[in-house]
């Protein structure tokens, strides 16, 4: 079982020909909307890697509640520890260029109010799986983590959104997964020494006893636990839209990671099914099933 307490959003997507600048009107070509959040996008990428999946969360009392959990309830996603709030659903305004970069605007709305005491209510089991980010409130975050550590679980952090706050707290998960601006900024906050990334790495997983996963989107991912460095490729594609791939990655890696799978394989299906997101328009549309993973993997 994976259980991702996190973010549940309904993304606006707007798609220009380039990102504007400071104070810039573009003009746009194509509007949609699309369930997202990291927690959802990341719930969504595990069940369709094939793991039983629940969800811990809140959505508002507004007419985009029903849409934001859609995608999720018709996977068979476990919602029943998902709560409606007295607010809005969280949304999140993308912006996507025609290069298929994107500019990212998000209102927590309901987010913000999920609870340690959810965390609690959630009840984690020896053996399970807990995944997370950094879009509720922190405090959320490390009642988690602490709660998994008790519990015999295994936690995975996803560090996004970057808050500088969240360091003190890194090494409650027995793995942490960022973007390479993420850990250089983590890095920076926690004084990690080296001379580059991979030293700092190492520095992370040696001092903490943890492991230490570092997407670097087209040159793939590394990752540094307290005896091995690893490198991993990905698959060389044309992206048509990044939005969503740091999180099919990091759905599937918590079920490799669940499925028995060595830290080196689960983190080439990831990395392969990350690849595969960006084929596609929109976050949670975008992520593949296990069957085209595993047979782009195999090419």
């Amino acid at each position: 079982m994976i259980t991702i307490v996190g973010s549940i959003n309904l993304d606006l997507i707007a798609r220009v020909e380039r990102l504007p600048g400071p104070g810039e009107t573009v003009p746009g070509d194509d509007f949609s909307t699309a369930p997202g959040g990291k927690g959802a996008n990341q719930a969504l990428a595990a069940r369709r890697a094939g793991a039983p999946v629940r969800m811990v969360g809140a959505v508002g009392s507004d007419a985009f509640a029903g849409e934001a959990v859609a995608l999720l309830k018709e996977a068979g996603v476990d919602l029943s520890a998902v709560k409606e709030r007295d607010t809005a659903t969280g949304t999140a305004v993308i912006l996507v260029g025609g290069d298929g970069e994107n500019m990212i605007a998000v209102i927590p709305g309901a987010n913000g109010q999920v609870l340690p005491q959810d965390v609690e209510q959630a009840a984690f089991r020896p053996g399970e799986f807990v995944l997370l980010q950094h879009e509720v409130p922190l405090e959320t975050v490390k009642a988690a983590l602490e709660a998994a550590r008790a519990a015999g679980a295994v936690s995975l952090l996803n560090t996004a959104p970057f808050h500088a706050e969240a360091a003190g707290f890194l090494a409650l998960a027995d793995y942490v997964i960022a973007n390479e601006t993420e850990f250089d900024l983590y890095a920076e906050a926690l004084a990690l020494e080296g001379e580059d990334r991979e030293a700092r790495m190492r520095a992370f997983a040696k001092d903490t006893g943890r492991t230490i996963v570092v997407t670097l989107g087209k040159d793939g991912v590394v990752a540094a636990t307290p005896e091995d460095f690893l490198r991993v490729p990905t698959l060389s594609i044309a992206p048509v839209d990044t939005v969503g791939a740091g999180d099919t990655f990091c759905g599937y890696l918590a079920a490799g990671l669940a499925d028995g799978l060595a830290l080196k394989d689960a983190l080439r299906r990831a990395a392969v099914a990350g690849a595969l997101a960006c084929l596609e328009p929109g976050a949670q549309p975008a992520i593949p099933i296990r069957a085209d993973v595993d047979a782009a993997a195999a090419q």
